[in-house]
């Protein structure tokens, strides 16, 4: 089953730019799932497994490494583009 992420990523520091490129720079690192940013928020699409793995991944080593931060998260399954 696949499902859609959209996440985005609110830094509690007035240098917020950095983390949040980290964050998307380490996401696109993730082969086989589709990756879409905008201005607002990412998107994330791919197998349910595949997806839940790299949130799990990847948004602990933003607060490891940068402090407090906010992230907001919408999740839509089961999804098939069209």
């Amino acid at each position: 089953m696949d499902i859609g992420v959209e996440i985005s990523l609110y830094p509690l520091d007035a240098d917020f730019i950095p983390p949040i490129r980290d964050f998307i720079d380490r996401v696109n690192t993730h082969r086989g799932l589709k990756v879409v940013t905008n201005s607002l928020s990412t998107q994330i699409f791919g197998p349910y497994r595949d997806v839940m793995a790299l949130l799990e991944q990847e948004i602990r080593p933003t607060f490891e490494r940068g402090g407090k931060a906010v992230f907001v998260m919408k999740i839509i399954g089961p999804y098939t583009a069209g």
